[in-house]
């Protein structure tokens, strides 16, 4: 009998095909090609390129007669360009940033500062501005020449930097890029700060805080008029969403606004200035909140029109009011292969050209050009992956223990179930979630993991009600916001899809200090967890920003926090392996979190393994090709080894194993 058996493993193994996973090289490179976009006129294409691996990025300038000639390149050595826009036929502006200083100023205060410069492609010249830190605006359409930049100002010190910390007035300047001089346009304040403006650089929306009723204020401009108007006031204590797109393109003096106005989701009205009422609801859902408006592909001849909705849910999904937009994205639809989300991301004055982006889970995001009537591969910011070779996301929903419906995605890698799950947290918490491609989701399903994203209750999104039970009766970090995640795993192995006994949590920000806190939980899902970025003290880490709360945000922070279990109070609970990653320069969580519990998790006689990142911050755009190679061979490595996860053959064969 046993002889038997041995020739049956023998020859199951023998038939039985595993994919090789992709390289982690290939996973850790940053994209080969972004931020393609169009000369107003189409004659040329521009577009920042990582030369090799490990790079800096440069930006290419292309004839779009002739992509296969010899671009035109600019680099910023030693500074890294950020992004770049066109401000007219000839010229470019692009931010390019710096690091200045090797640790942290405190919390939110990073080691990068931030530059301008001008790039005439016709003459191919180049002007660096000694401006500090300036945020483009806008590059001004109907003003050749000019950009609208901006600047929070102010110092660190004293009550009053501290509440401008909170409602972040800013400064607005025109700035002459051929002279390198600017002019003051509107010095912001509180009580008016964040402003908006129309393409000739006319003010036309602002939004204040009166700090003595503590209401949040919009206000606007009729044209061709020096005077702000107030048009809505909300209490700083309210919960509802009202934000403010921009003008009415059908109805002069309404605008276009996001707002729950008493109901659990957000739609989209029509909103009259002048009588201060919603006049007309232009589209809402009951299971979602909308996610954004779409505007006009044409920015030169259309800028700020708004042409349609977008809502979030298995993915983006767009609603058009302009029959011709409509029609537009639905014919690109037709032409992109792996079509799954498509944005045109620029396009010429005479609307003959346009540049096109489609990203999804079997695209990591490929750029097209549209020019004298042919479609044209640009190329793929990751070249190197077969859509073929990447996996399948699916929406999902499933019950917590309490009967709430739980929201999730659930990226699924090739062969036949069951398979070793990754729970996978997003960070936050109170923030949307909408998969297309992600990296690490991708990355585990390729070496053999089902990965589950949930949106836990909190997540934002699905409407106010699932937003406040997150923290409307105490925090519910490591609580019910806990639950939501092992009710996942548990979910999945009643549907067959994983096993117990072959689980983990891997999560960065908030989803690292949910990965710490499912280490001290009992019973435990996991057999290991790997926590990045995590918040492991959350006294210390409200502390940070605690004078800046008011109102709701004050309410949804220290109820969160306040409330909710820290982990470096649970070490003597933690009964898995855990594996802690962060950054030496993040600003956001810093450092001395994990410094803290990892102190705690070697008196405790814990079992664990420390990754630090040095040089790298919070954020993904501070971690670099070494940072991403790093961490990816700690995780995989973690994963199978520490973890013993099993994937593959090894899985087929434990789960044969007589």
């Amino acid at each position: 009998m046993r002889l038997f058996i041995a020739l049956l493993l023998v020859t199951l193994v023998s038939t039985l095909t595993f994919a090789e996973p992709y390289p982690l090289d290939y996973w850790a490179r940053r994209s080969a090609i972004s931020n393609v976009e169009l000369s107003p006129t189409g004659d040329h294409l521009g577009l920042l390129k990582i030369p090799a691996r490990g790079e800096n990025p440069v930006i290419e300038v292309y004839d779009t007669n002739d992509l296969s000639a010899e671009p035109f390149r600019v680099n910023a050595n030693p500074m890294e360009i950020v992004n770049f826009s066109w401000v007219d036929d000839n010229n470019l502006v692009f931010r390019a940033r710096q690091q200045v200083r090797d640790k942290i100023d405190g919390f939110n205060e990073g080691i990068y500062e931030n530059r301008i410069a001008l790039v005439d492609v016709k003459k191919k010249e180049l002007e660096a501005f000694d401006e500090r830190d300036p945020f483009i605006v806008s590059v001004l359409p109907d003003k050749p020449g000019k950009i609208l930049i901006s600047f929070s100002e102010g110092g660190k010190d004293g009550v009053g930097a501290k509440v401008q910390a909170a409602f972040r007035p800013r400064a607005y300047w025109e700035f002459d890029l051929k002279r390198g001089t600017k002019k003051l346009l509107v010095r912001g304040k509180i009580s008016l700060g964040n402003i908006d403006f129309d393409e000739a650089g006319n003010p036309i929306l602002a939004r204040g805080f009166d700090l003595n009723s503590g209401e949040f204020i919009w206000y606007w401009r009729e044209p061709g008029e020096d005077d702000w108007l107030e048009f809505y006031r909300q209490s700083e204590d309210s919960f509802e969403d009202f934000t403010v797109y921009g003008p009415d393109p059908e109805v002069p003096g309404n605008f276009i606004v996001s707002a729950n106005n008493g109901a659990d989701t957000t739609g989209l009205w029509s909103f009259n200035a002048a009588t201060k009422k919603f006049q007309e609801l232009l589209y809402q859902r009951k299971d979602v909140d909308i996610c954004g408006v779409k505007y006009h592909s044409n920015s030169w001849t259309h800028s700020d029109v708004i042409t349609g909705v977008g809502y979030c849910k298995d993915k983006i999904h767009g609603e058009f009011f302009d029959a011709e937009e409509g029609a537009l994205h639905r014919q690109l639809e037709q032409l992109i292969p792996n079509a799954h989300y498509g944005t045109i991301t620029s396009r010429s004055r005479d609307g003959n050209s346009m540049t096109i982006r489609n990203v999804g889970p079997r695209d990591p995001g490929t750029h097209y050009l549209i020019h004298q009537g042919k479609l044209q591969l640009i190329g793929g910011q990751r070249p190197y992956f077969e859509p073929a070779e990447l996996a399948d996301v699916r929406y999902i929903t499933y019950p917590a223990r309490d009967g709430e419906s739980i929201p999730g995605y659930l990226t699924i890698p090739h062969g036949k179930p069951p398979f070793p799950l990754v729970v996978l947290p997003h960070g936050g918490p109170f923030v949307r979630e909408t998969i297309l491609f992600d990296e690490w989701a991708q990355l585990l399903a390729n070496n053999g993991y089902l990965v589950l994203q949930p949106q836990y209750r909190g997540s934002r999104g699905y409407g106010q009600r699932f937003y406040q039970i997150a923290f409307n009766a105490g925090g519910q970090g490591g609580y019910k916001m806990q639950d939501d995640k092992d009710d996942g795993v548990a979910h999945l192995i009643k549907e067959g899809l994983t096993e117990a006994g072959n689980v983990a949590m891997f999560g960065w920000s908030y989803g690292g200090y949910a990965a710490l806190v499912a280490a001290s939980r009992t019973p435990q899902a996991y057999q290991c967890v790997i926590a990045g970025a995590a918040v492991t003290d959350p006294e210390m880490q409200v502390n940070y920003y605690r004078y800046q709360l008011r109102g709701a945000g004050k309410i949804e922070q220290l109820a969160m926090w306040d409330d909710s279990i820290a982990p470096l109070e649970e070490v003597d609970k933690v009964n898995v392996p855990i594996l802690l990653i962060h950054g030496d320069v993040d600003q956001r969580v810093p450092l001395e979190h994990a410094e803290k519990y990892r102190d705690a998790l070697v008196d405790a006689g814990k079992p664990h393994t420390y990754l630090e990142l040095e040089g790298a911050d919070h954020f993904s755009n501070t971690l670099f090709y070494h940072h991403k190679l790093a961490l990816y061979e700690a995780m995989l490595g973690y994963l199978s080894n520490e973890c013993g996860l099993k994937t593959g053959a090894a899985a087929t064969l434990a789960q044969t194993d007589p």
